[in-house]
């Protein structure tokens, strides 16, 4: 850093700080209600979590009773945080919760907070926001009128935001004449070169179905709503800003910024900017491309540089999918980067105009002081700020610089809430400039700092050790690792297609899957392939024409050879430590995060499912293989039992024998890997039967083990037909256990074969069978339907709600009904329907003939016993089932009671919580439910009364994680343990313990842990 450069930048913050001394934010004014209520907020975490929540539930709370019912929950009671005196305002004590003195409370706190939030937006209505805009004008201040609402779940609702920003541009239109320009600007130019009119706007509202892995389809669809509000604000003089947004739409966001500015239509119009995030790691990358796109485009571009605002949510997500974390970790790194872009930015000031957002006096000074030293003419930039916020620095800025313009939201309350939430948290945060400067007190020589220099400081004071560590007894070091111990386990990444090589890979391998088609594939009995006369073909459900393999069956003689090779290859395979048996998972763990995209692919091709599902279940087998590899070596150690000294006891497990394995094709690669990973680690033999819809997905997990050095025998790869071969394999006397998945009434049928002993039979047949689901997500009347909708819609329609766990039914409570069932329907007619391997289709087909007939089947009794609201249909010579809902449905109707198993929902309606969870709990079943609800009372309540084996609070119902969801549930769902879970792997063996008395002649050997005497 130049150090004269850097005087100046402190000199000039100084100054600044002086020019504004004894002023605070409204926000931070402990006079009005607002400052007292952050002021709590501050000094009590968990008030702030509390009041941040009510916040942002408020506007649902539509009656007086749910207004007295969330205070109570949310401040009152164990585990909530008490009212401070200041959010009662007038209440009084006595009484707080009955009759008026509740009214008079709830009323207040509603005026209270809805006052806050008004604060940070400048109008409800179009006339609201002209109006707001007229008088931020008339105190010298330029204007960017964004509006609110990011979450759009239809088309319909991309149309209504297009719409909004055509009604206040018209509304702008009428007023824009008659306001004069700002600082001595001349025409239609504030302060002598910039358009009077600024919109900024978020890309992803404009369409419902923007996402990642259809790049090409999102820009679209995006582009055809934005054009047209670019052409109004062309038309007007205006100027236009796209937002960045989180950064799974970063990518998308910066080409459709590149074609908009090169569009023939706009290219000589140089009043198009973009939004940075100085938060964001690659954003210097980002920069130099937007840079070098300019240069040889030769078109001017403008650039707001912010710092970010979705800190704590990319954050989350990473660490919860498992991907890189895409932000600095650190306040200082990214203060630092603000600035070495805004001196990029600025040192292109030929080819950028930009706009520096932020209302950090330091980075303020930065700014300023670096363009003077680059000689930046000041046309050549602007200082923006947010309304509402840190109104000393914005009334300093203008005073200074005069060139200020305010991002000034404007919109409905219920969006408008959502946004007060981050501003609350962006000025309560501890790293916030705002907190440290006008509530915290921060001296101005450290807000000042280079933000380097505060980095060094802050990793020193952290890596020092703490004054009370020096007095402590020294910790005996840890005792060594053995180096075969593997390291804890971590689920595998989830697909990140942001990554443009992932998007690249996924139609590289299609092709080479596809080349492959029409290959014969052989049993594998024994180690050796066997060719079977009787083969079945399996097809593309979205193209029948198209044969994936042909696949060799087995019958009651191969089954036979292959019960026998598995019993052949027992005992030595029962014998190998389990460390070597958990190294062969590993190695097939390695093998399919090798080749997890031409696995994803297969299954793309042979059972429909969507790139993204298909990934997720190759990941998931993986976690399994590596799951259940360390569970074996927790397990496979004999434990000691009890302490008594002359007697050793130790309890271990030893396997129980040949396992046959059927397996289902809805997860045809981690299902089937889960329970034959988990048979084989605990130390037996398998006969795999895999479904003749997935049996190619199938060969390849045989492949896998083959490949993974699995000893001939222990792994036989059998698929048949199940009307030919099943209940032999069922029941035959030498299978010791059956894992199945599959449906309620196959799964009945093998228990109740497994039951019968045959002669020469030396088991008692285990067996572990996962079934069926009648999975119904609860919607509370408090609930935000921007998520309820969304993922009510992945839960029932994703792989076209061909999913164990799918919703098939969602319970709604009265008061919110009519909501959502307006916005669940706008959304399904919204989503795209094809062909899997198209990665803009939401939904493609069912697996086969048989399902979409019962799909159709199931379609004609909804129509009888309810009323549709939605019935899509797909035309193409796929087994293409209709999308459909249907509402006023009942408990005892069929449609609520029995699995359809494709693309189905019911829609239910609750007059109370108590009752949602009644519906909830009125069928056989109980594998997954979901409740949305922002209730701490209800949400206890379903965690004791909603009787399912996962339950999901305020996200969707699928997608359970090894390890983290063990999956599986009770009733007609299934018996047996957890899959992914720490007891799955205690099913496949047998529990034995050996007790050794140690006394010799009056003497024993005390052993460490013994109960003995000091």
């Amino acid at each position: 850093m130049d150090q004269a450069l850097e005087s100046k930048i402190v000199a000039r913050g100084k100054q600044f700080f002086q020019s504004i001394r004894g002023e605070a934010p409204s926000i931070f004014n402990k006079g009005f209600w607002t400052g007292k209520v952050m002021d709590w907020a501050m000094k009590n975490e968990d008030f702030k979590v509390q009041l941040f929540r009510f916040v942002d539930v408020l506007p649902y709370l539509t009656t007086s009773d749910a207004l007295r019912r969330h205070i109570e929950e949310y401040f009152t009671g164990d585990g909530a945080a008490d009212i401070p005196a200041v959010l009662k305002w007038g209440a009084e004590k006595s009484g707080m919760f009955g009759g008026l003195a509740a009214a008079v409370m709830g009323k207040a706190i509603r005026s209270n907070i809805e006052g806050m939030a008004k604060g940070f937006i400048i109008g409800q209505t179009a006339k609201e926001a002209v109006k707001s805009i007229k008088k931020l004008r008339k105190d010298g201040f330029a204007f960017t009128v964004d509006l609110l609402g990011e979450a759009t779940m239809s088309e319909a609702e991309a149309d209504a935001y297009r719409d909004g920003y055509l009604e206040v541009l018209s509304a702008i239109a009428k007023e824009q004449p008659s306001w004069p320009a700002l600082g001595g600007g001349k025409g239609d130019l504030d302060w002598g070169h910039a358009p009077r009119v600024n919109v900024s706007i978020k890309p992803s509202a404009l369409f419902s179905q923007a996402k990642p892995v259809d790049m090409e389809g999102s820009i679209a669809g995006i582009l055809s709503r934005l054009v047209p509000v670019y052409r109004a604000t062309k038309a007007m003089g205006g100027a236009l800003c796209i937002d960045m947004e989180a950064v799974k739409y970063k990518e998308m966001t910066l080409e459709l910024f590149k074609r908009l500015r090169a569009d023939p239509e706009f290219r000589d119009y140089p009043r198009l900017s973009v939004v940075l995030q100085a938060y964001l790691t690659d954003t210097e990358r980002d920069l130099a491309d937007l840079l070098a796109f300019a240069r040889a485009e030769k078109l001017p571009i403008g650039i707001r540089l912010v710092k970010g605002a979705y800190w704590d949510f990319e954050t989350v997500v990473a660490k919860q999918m498992g991907w890189e974390v895409p932000v600095w970790t650190k306040k200082p790194e990214t203060d630092a980067a603000y600035e070495r872009l805004s001196t990029e930015i600025l040192r292109h000031c030929d080819m950028v105009y930009f706009q520096a957002a932020s209302h950090n006096i330091r980075t303020i000074s930065q700014v300023m002081e670096t363009a003077k030293a680059l000689g930046v003419p000041e046309s050549r930039y602007e200082f923006q700020a947010l309304f509402g916020m840190a109104e000393p620095v914005r009334k300093g800025l203008l005073a200074v610089a005069g060139r200020v313009r305010l991002y000034c939201p404007y919109g409905e309350l219920l969006p408008g809430m959502a946004y007060l939430v981050r501003r609350l948290l962006e000025n309560t945060a501890n790293e916030s400039f705002l907190r440290q400067s006008f509530a915290d007190g921060q001296t101005e020589d450290l807000l000042l700092e280079n933000p380097l220099a505060t980095l060094e400081r802050e990793t020193a004071r952290a890596s020092s050790p703490r004054p009370s560590e020096s007095t402590r007894p020294a910790t005996p070091a840890a005792t060594p690792k053995a180096a075969n111990v593997p390291p804890p386990f971590a689920n595998h990444p989830m697909p990140d297609f942001t990554i443009p090589g992932l998007r690249a890979a996924f139609p590289k391998a299609l092709a080479e899957v596809r080349a492959c088609f029409g290959r014969t594939i052989p049993l594998v009995i024994g180690g050796k392939e066997v060719v079977t006369a009787d083969t079945l073909a399996s097809v593309n459900p979205a193209d029948p024409d198209e044969v994936v393999a042909r696949v060799c069956q087995a019958g009651t003689v191969e089954i036979d050879q292959a019960v026998a090779a598995a019993k052949a290859a027992f005992p030595a395979w029962r014998d190998t430590p389990p460390e070597n048996r958990a190294a062969v998972l590993f190695r097939a763990a390695d093998i399919a995060r090798g080749r997890i995209v031409e696995l994803s692919a297969m299954q793309v091709l042979e059972v429909g499912k969507q790139w993204d599902q298909a990934y997720a279940d190759v990941a998931e087998a993986i976690d399994f293989l590596e799951y259940y590899a360390r569970e074996m070596i927790r397990l496979g150690a004999p434990r000691r039992m009890g302490n008594q000294p002359g007697e050793h006891n130790h309890l271990f497990y030893e396997p129980k024998g040949p396992v046959a394995v059927i397996a289902p094709w809805n997860f045809p690669l981690a299902i089937s890997c889960g329970m034959s990973a988990a048979a084989v680690v605990a130390g037996n033999c398998v006969i795999f039967k895999p479904s003749g819809l997935a049996s190619a997905v199938g060969h390849g997990l045989c492949e896998i083990f083959r490949q993974a050095g699995l000893p001939d025998g222990v792994f036989n790869f059998c698929p048949g037909r199940g009307s030919v071969m099943g209940d032999h394999l069922v029941a035959h006397p030498d299978i010791a256990m059956i894992a199945f998945t599959g449906s309620m009434d196959v799964g009945l049928r093998i228990m109740e074969k497994a039951a019968r002993v045959a002669p020469g039979q030396a088991y008692c047949k285990r067996v572990v069978a996962e079934m069926g689901g009648k999975n119904a997500i609860i919607i509370d009347d408090d609930a935000d339907l921007d998520e309820a909708v969304s993922a009510v819609l992945t839960s029932a329609f994703a792989f076209q709600g061909q999913k164990c766990s799918a919703c098939s039914r969602v319970v709604v409570l009265e008061p919110i009904y009519d909501k959502f069932t307006a916005r669940i329907k706008e959304a399904a007619e919204s989503v795209k329907i094809g062909p899997a391997e198209d990665p803009s289709n939401f939904m493609g087909p069912v697996v086969d003939e048989n399902q979409r007939q019962t799909v159709l089947g199931y379609a004609d009794i909804a129509r009888a016993e309810g009323r549709i609201l939605v019935e899509r249909h797909t035309q193409g010579k796929g087994f293409f089932a209709p999308l459909v809902i249907v509402d006023g449905i009942t408990p005892e109707h069929r449609i609520a009671q029995e699995e359809v198993f494709g693309p189905i929902l019911a829609v239910m309606k609750a007059k109370t919580f108590d009752e949602a969870i009644d519906m909830a709990n009125s069928t056989r079943f109980a594998l997954t439910g979901g409740v949305f609800s922002r209730s701490p009372k209800n949400l206890e309540a379903a965690k004791k009364r909603f009787r399912v084996g996962n339950l999901y609070l305020n996200r969707n119902i699928t997608g359970a994680l090894v390890e983290r969801q063990p999956f599986g549930g009770a009733r007609m769902s299934g018996v047996g343990s957890k899959a992914g879970g720490p007891d799955y792997l205690l099913q496949f063996m047998d529990p034995r313990v050996v007790t050794e008395n140690t006394i010799r002649r009056g003497f024993t050997p005390i052993d460490e842990g013994d109960d003995w005497f000091e």
